[in-house]
């Protein structure tokens, strides 16, 4: 049995079309976090299995949703997602092997409407398939990642990711993550300082641009490397904000 688990807020553009992908599971379970739009509509048209919750952080939302999962198998997916036929089969395969506990599955996303293969973005591993008793989530804000207990291997067929569909979305969810990143490390005891931030950022352009060959992708390589590079600088100046109000 596979159970799906779905985290929502606001993604009435996206969820149909995610929910469609995966739609053949036994189980999809949804858990939303105050979405004022038709998104709870949508999702509740797929399953009758959609709780509204309040918002603790990425990792412990998607740890509420696989506490909720009865699958020997779950499947994380995100809202901008899509499981295409072939990673469908690739799926139904992995689940009768014993062989692993985990599954890493190569995501291709679309930056601006173009699908990116170089800065970093291809082939973008994430374990998304795995057995439910063998799992759990990061308990972390943001960048949360499932630790498998067990051995893992690789899936071929991708995850087809629309990550951001204009510059303005791209640079709006970068200010978000960097709040939360900043958050991160501030709670962890990192410090920064403007030197730090320059550098990083600085180090973050060149190392997506040129050493991740973003720059093969054209302009779209380009606005790639100035909103990694912008992200990583926002979030060290705004955890150097951070040390000052402490």
């Amino acid at each position: 049995m596979l159970s799906v688990i779905i985290i929502t807020k606001n993604e009435s553009r996206h969820i149909a079309s995610c929910l469609n992908s995966v739609a053949w599971a036994d189980e999809i379970i949804v858990l939303d976090s105050g979405s004022t739009d038709d998104t709870v509509a949508i999702c509740k048209t797929y399953t009758s299995q959609v709780y509204e919750t309040d918002w603790p952080g990425f990792g412990p939302q998607k740890q509420r949703a696989l506490d909720k999962a009865q699958g020997d198998w779950v499947f994380s997916i995100d809202a901008d997602e899509l499981v295409t036929p072939q990673l469908q089969e690739e799926i139904k395969q992995a689940m009768q092997s014993k062989q692993f506990s985990g599954y890493q599955i190569p995501r291709l996303s679309s930056f601006c409407g173009k699908k990116i293969h170089h800065g970093g973005w291809w082939p973008d591993y994430i374990v998304r398939l795995f057995r439910r008793e063998s799992a759990n989530f990061l308990d972390v804000p943001v960048h949360e990642k499932v630790l498998v207990d067990g051995p893992t291997g690789k899936l071929k067929s991708p995850l087809l990711h629309d990550t951001y569909q204009t510059l303005d979305e791209a640079i709006d969810k970068m200010n978000k993550y960097s709040s939360l990143s900043a958050k991160m490390l501030f709670d962890a005891g990192k410090k920064s300082s403007i030197s730090k931030a320059l550098i990083k950022t600085l180090w973050t352009f060149i190392r997506c641009y040129f050493i991740k060959t973003a720059f093969l992708e054209g302009r779209h390589g380009l606005m790639l490397a100035a909103v990694n590079s912008q992200g990583t600088f926002y979030k060290y100046i705004k955890l150097l904000e951070l040390q000052q109000k402490q």
